[in-house]
């Protein structure tokens, strides 16, 4: 509570009023198949449909932003719609629904208090912070494979969210149709091996230690290994939970 009456009501304002003024917010009488995809993939992942809002961005992105006793809403960018097919669309959705439900954002936003505290103490206080950082971001990157889980929930075939990554990686609505996914799974495999070495091991966590997220191969990887889960096929025969129509609205934002 402290934390979002910290964050108080001005960027929500400001975040919400920006999406109206900026972008078309989909519903039944605007952009029904948006909706409708936005709406079965909060059946599955059991919440609230939150405010749609289709954005003119030449960046394939997509985010979610949330705060307390507000309807949470969801932005995915024109280019990311006109490359995706509808399932990878949808695999898209079912990720940042996946940010709500498990209240990554209030999470964040708890560990960057922590950061910043930690490096306004003297003496030690910035070696704190460095590994604190650290943690935080590694937390992060984890927080985005447990939303690419969401995705493959939804779409109940790991090829698509496979395909979603493949495309972000270096697809465009023009080379997306082109792009193999084979190639790009047996590509996800190399780079595994080649982490298998304390070099290559080294080298990796080099590469993606100040990143937000895993890089997509990695990202391919994972779905690729956890479809195979018992855990997963276990998620899958205990059937879809009832839509329980009550909101998620605690704070944070989140970007694919």
């Amino acid at each position: 509570m402290i934390v979002r009456s910290l964050l108080g009501s001005v960027a929500e304002q400001f975040f919400y009023l920006n999406n109206i003024a900026s972008s078309v917010l989909v519903s039944e009488k605007q952009l029904p198949h948006l909706h409708k995809l936005l709406v079965e993939a909060c059946r599955i992942i059991d919440l609230e449909p939150p405010q749609l809002y289709l954005q003119q961005n030449p960046v394939p992105n997509a985010y979610t932003f949330a705060m307390q006793g507000k309807k949470p809403f969801m932005v995915l960018h024109t280019s990311l719609v006109e490359m995706l097919t509808p399932e990878e669309i949808q695999g898209v959705m079912a990720h940042e629904l996946g940010h709500l439900k498990c209240e990554h954002g209030v999470y964040l936003t708890l560990a960057n208090m922590m950061v910043l505290g930690a490096s306004l103490l003297p003496n030690w206080g910035a070696a704190l912070a460095q590994s604190l950082q650290a943690q935080m971001l590694q937390w992060v990157r984890c927080a985005e494979f447990s939303c690419d889980r969401a995705a493959l929930l939804v779409a109940q075939d790991p090829k698509v969210v496979m395909s979603i990554l493949m495309k972000l990686a270096g697809g465009s609505p023009t080379i997306a149709p082109q792009l193999n996914l084979e190639a790009f799974i047996e590509q996800a495999r190399h780079y595994e091996a080649m982490s298998n070495t304390v070099l290559g091991e080294m080298l990796k966590q080099a590469q993606t230690e100040q990143l937000t997220h895993p890089v997509p191969v990695l990202r391919a990887k994972e779905i690729d290994r956890w479809a195979s889960s018992q855990d997963y096929h276990h998620l899958l025969e205990t059937g879809k939970t009832e839509y329980n129509q009550k909101a998620t609205t605690k704070g944070g934002w989140r970007n694919w």
